[in-house]
């Protein structure tokens, strides 16, 4: 990918490499993080090198009554204004410019406007999320119908304690996990995977690992809309899967009858409250129709947010013969394999390059019981 804006906008800070070069760079990264418990080789999964963001957020820079997109600079002390974003999906793409040129000729559209989020999925499907500093009235839901049947996508109006869903607050998307087709709704502001093509690898590379190892009934900790949770359960005849966000469980269980999956009880609770649950440290009201002593839990996978796991759920999971770790940091799942390690061997890792041109690493690793 080559872009005007390299050097200056903070998107994109490893742009003086060629991309095969970025994932060398990272998988040697990773492989000296591993190294203490894993010596074998890890096996790298690519992203496309262009249009391979599903998801999006610009700030609106307001210049001689004119807006345009705008990211903060390398130096994080001032803003770029973009006239290209090669990063983002192909349907996002096709919109994005159009949609500026809409709101530079609309008043109303473009009054206090500060910011624009985009999410897609691979079947042209987008949602588009306008950020205001003012009330949105009657006037611009008009306005902002008109752009919906313009570009052909759906348009949510937010400002200070105030959401307006012109049509649909999701988009629908259609995983291919193994030669079989996964279909998911993803929310607005909800937590999605940003680069769909390495996302169906890293499900699948999980989804292998499972069958690889499958012990027991599933289980899953900080379990989203159920990215992982819906392929890897035709593989088990029991599942259970918690997630603290209520949108998410919302999400994961709409998820379920889009796939005719019926196997997974969805829990809405923390990995902490979890433990709690499971070593009857304390009794939760959420549980009363669900009988946690039914599941017999071999396999378990997680996929903390930044900050890894906390002792006790490290403690937990401890006792599961096979632990899939998922990791959007792998600083802090090098941490958390110093405890797991004291009962567990690294099996397999591999490393998913969801954000090509950055530093960031996405991480998995298989462990096994001594």
């Amino acid at each position: 990918m080559i872009c005007k804006h390299f050097s200056e906008c903070g998107s994109c800070s490893l742009y003086e490499m060629e991309y095969s070069e970025q994932l060398e760079m990272k998988k040697e990264n990773l492989q000296k993080l591993l190294e203490p418990f894993f010596d074998k080789n890890i096996t790298a999964f690519s992203s496309e090198k262009e249009y391979f963001r599903a998801r999006a957020e610009y700030k609106i820079y307001h210049k001689d009554n004119s807006v345009f997109y705008a990211m903060r600079h390398l130096d994080k002390k001032a803003f770029v204004t973009l006239e290209e974003c090669k990063m983002v999906s192909q349907p996002i793409q096709k919109r994005m410019w159009k949609l500026l040129e809409i709101v530079n000729e609309c008043d109303e559209l473009k009054n206090r406007l500060f910011g624009v989020e985009f999410l897609s999925s691979s079947t042209d499907d987008v949602l588009i999320t306008m950020l205001y500093h003012r009330k949105l009235d009657e006037s611009w839901m008009q306005k902002a119908k008109t752009l919906e049947n313009e570009l052909s996508a759906k348009v949510i109006g937010r400002s200070r304690k105030q959401k307006i869903v012109l049509s649909e607050e999701f988009v629908t998307e259609t995983l291919n996990i193994n030669g079989k087709s996964y279909h998911y709704l993803h929310y607005e502001q909800s937590f999605t995977q940003p680069n769909t093509k390495v996302n169906e690898k890293m499900i699948e590379w999980a989804v292998n690992q499972a069958k690889s190892y499958e012990k027991g009934d599933f289980c899953e900790l900080y379990a989203g809309s159920g990215n992982f949770t819906l392929p890897i359960s035709n593989l088990f005849e029991k599942v259970i899967a918690t997630e603290i966000s209520k949108r998410s469980i919302y999400a994961a269980l709409e998820n379920c009858k889009l796939n005719n999956i019926n196997n997974i009880t969805f829990i809405r609770m923390s990995s902490e409250e979890f433990t709690e649950a499971l070593e009857k440290v304390r009794t939760f009201t959420r549980l009363k129709d669900i009988d946690l002593d039914s599941f017999d839990i071999g396999t378990i996978l997680v996929d903390p947010p930044r900050a890894g796991l906390d002792e006790q759920t490290k403690s937990l999971i401890s006792k599961f013969d096979t632990i899939i770790y998922i990791s959007c940091n792998p600083n802090t799942l090098a941490r958390d394999l110093e405890t797991l390690c004291k009962t567990h061997n690294v099996k397999d890792a591999a490393l998913f390059d969801q954000f090509p041109y950055t530093h960031h690493m996405e991480a998995g690793v298989v462990l096994t019981k001594r």
